[in-house]
């Protein structure tokens, strides 16, 4: 429903808002209450940002805050014995995938909720059953306590709900999380509905306008 929201408040801002306020807005708190602002004021160097990171993905490479240095990118979290909702979110990262295919400016980042199973090597063996094929595609894991911290403090992953919880509680979200090339949330969609990823990929080109 919160996904479906931002959805409608973006059609109507591009109607109703001042020119100041078009385009896509920033959310800087866990309730994803969007914020347009523009970046000559005093506010906008306030504004959350994603913090610093380091994990690994299916191919053994380190990929870090460095890798999405200037960079939009999408979000999530799933685990690749997931029988329910996982299956749909890839599949649907797959479409934003390809349709980026060559578009060295856009990465996705999917985070393993169970890194101790999800090794490099079973993630390799997952992106291959899946269809993986997008070099800037990243099938993360690491450290549980760093990924569980940046998903809820940094990425707002599971809203204000999940928010204050910590990683002896299991993190299962269908969130998607669009971040621009200054490490600002852009955009929260449901990774399970085939029309929120079409506004995904919408959103990501709009972003791909933007001037710094």
């Amino acid at each position: 429903m919160k996904t479906i929201l931002f959805t409608l408040v973006i059609m109507l801002s591009a109607c109703h808002q001042k020119p100041a306020q078009t385009g896509l807005p920033y959310f800087d708190t866990p309730d994803f209450k969007p914020i347009w602002i523009d970046k000559t004021t005093a506010g906008f160097q306030t504004l959350h940002t994603i913090p610093g990171f380091s994990f690994t993905d299916q191919d053994g490479k380190s990929i870090t805050d460095k890798t999405v240095a200037h960079k939009i990118y999408v979000v999530n979290f799933f685990f690749t014995k997931c029988g329910s909702i996982c299956p749909k979110m890839t599949d649907n990262m797959n479409k934003v995938a390809h349709a980026f295919i060559n578009d060295q400016r856009v990465l996705m980042l999917s985070h393993s909720v169970t890194p101790a199973l999800d090794n490099p090597s079973i993630l390799k063996s997952y992106a291959k059953q899946k269809n993986i094929v997008n070099p800037n595609w990243h099938l993360l894991t690491g450290n549980k306590q760093q990924i569980y911290e940046i998903a809820r403090k940094g990425y707002f992953a599971e809203d204000a709900v999940g928010y204050n919880k910590d990683f002896s509680q299991f993190l299962h979200t269908e969130n998607f999380v669009l971040v621009d090339g200054h490490r600002h949330i852009r955009g929260v969609y449901n990774g399970t509905i085939d029309f929120e990823i079409e506004n995904l990929v919408r959103h990501i080109k709009m972003l791909e306008q933007e001037v710094d």
